[in-house]
């Protein structure tokens, strides 16, 4: 074996899983692409099945298992928090404001980065901040692309409606005036994975007399950058 680590059992376990990186195999498909005994093929199948990394489709094939893409997903937010620092730090340099960085967690939605504003007022979202899906523009963002159902749940009781998203998903970005919080606004735009799926949304933040009644004409363009710097550093890792 070429690239032998040493540890014979493991270097079987990843021989078996990149054979089915080309799709489904049978047990003799197994054996014929690895090179390894019928016995030890089936054993190795087997025991990465009890740990889910290996599954069986319709027909009973071996398929890559569940596991491996929630692996994948881990590196990919890893990958997306390593890569936020530096990009909402600028962010907030160029508007002047606290910059954030949100995922959805159910129907929530969970602050993961933030770069705060060094002086004079702020509007304070300290990172594993947990808000509502119900009101401001993040939560607009991370709604607006979802499947039509999980769409209209979401907007029961919202304080925005299918018609504003509409208009998100046109533009590219969000904005609210007070949505969430009296006197606070924000302007936020979509981050996407590898599969173009949108993942986080990036926002800035700070009162309305700061960012006025049309926070997205001083801000949505710098929003829009750094959320595409984080796409951009997800693709290429993807």
């Amino acid at each position: 074996m070429d690239n032998s680590s040493g540890v014979g059992v493991l270097d079987k376990a990843a021989l078996v899983l990149s054979a089915l990186e080309s799709g489904p195999a049978t047990l003799a498909g197994l054996v014929a692409a690895t090179g390894l005994a019928r016995p030890t093929a089936h054993r190795l199948a087997v025991a990465l099945e009890h740990h889910r990394m290996v599954a069986r489709d319709m027909q009973g094939r071996f398929i890559l298992g569940p596991r491996l893409a929630e692996l994948a997903a881990a590196a990919g937010e890893d990958r997306l928090l390593a890569t936020a620092g530096p990009v909402l730090t600028h962010l907030r340099d160029v508007t002047g404001e606290s910059a954030q960085l949100y995922r959805r967690q159910g129907d929530m939605r969970i602050c993961v980065a933030a770069a705060e504003r060094l002086s004079g007022l702020r509007d304070t979202v300290p990172v594993g901040s947990t808000l509502t899906m119900k009101a401001g523009s993040s939560a607009q963002i991370l709604m607006a692309w979802e499947e039509p159902e999980r769409l209209h749940r979401g907007l029961q009781g919202a304080r925005f409606t299918a018609t504003a998203l509409s208009g998100v998903r046109r533009r590219g970005w969000a904005q609210s005036i007070g949505e969430r919080e009296p006197g606070v606004a924000s302007v936020s735009a979509p981050v996407r994975g590898p599969s173009n799926r949108v993942v986080a949304a990036v926002s800035v933040s700070g009162p309305i007399e700061r960012l006025s009644r049309h926070p997205g004409r001083m801000h949505a363009q710098a929003v829009i950058d750094a959320a595409s710097r984080l796409t951009e550093a997800l693709r290429r890792s993807g």
